[in-house]
């Protein structure tokens, strides 16, 4: 009488199954570069991507097929990504603000922006394409001329989704 006592017990128990659900996005943001940034070196002590100092503002374009789900926020550099040996500090300032727009209230975005040290967050309230430029200025130690070489810099350029 023991086995079918345990052949009972054994069958009461569920049967359990996993079903795996998957679902894909669409982007509804979009991140282009429009314009590369060069910088200018107006003095020996300063690079700057302006464009009466001889460079040239890196501009981003995003594109939003969904208004008020988006923030765009764009960082200025802060630091050299690759530059030649420096033995003293760099001063970095950077400001960001629209360009362009498909649409006219877009404009408002600048009105709006929140600015926090080198980040600018701009909610994406209207569906369309907004252009950003991005400023950036390094000033090199005090009264110290920048070593020759290739330096760059990157601007950080990403959509939040809200």
């Amino acid at each position: 009488m023991k086995y079918p006592v345990l052949i009972l017990s054994m069958c009461a128990f569920p049967a359990l199954a996993e079903v795996e659900i998957v679902g894909n996005i669409e982007a509804k943001c979009i991140i282009q570069t429009d314009t590369p940034g060069v910088y200018g070196n107006p003095t020996a002590t300063k690079l700057s991507t302006l464009p009466a100092d001889g460079g040239v503002v890196p501009i981003v374009r995003y594109d939003v097929a969904v208004a008020n789900y988006y923030t765009a926020r764009i960082t200025s550099p802060t630091a050299f990504s690759s530059s030649p040996t420096l033995t003293d500090t760099v001063n970095w300032t950077g400001s960001t603000a629209v360009g362009q727009t498909t649409d006219a209230t877009m404009s408002a975005y600048d009105t709006n922006k929140v600015v926090y040290g080198a980040t600018t967050d701009f909610s994406l309230t209207v569906a369309g394409s907004t252009w950003f430029d991005t400023s950036s200025t390094a000033i090199y130690g005090v009264d110290k001329a920048f070593p020759g070489g290739s330096y760059t810099a990157i601007v950080q350029a990403e959509c939040i989704a809200n």
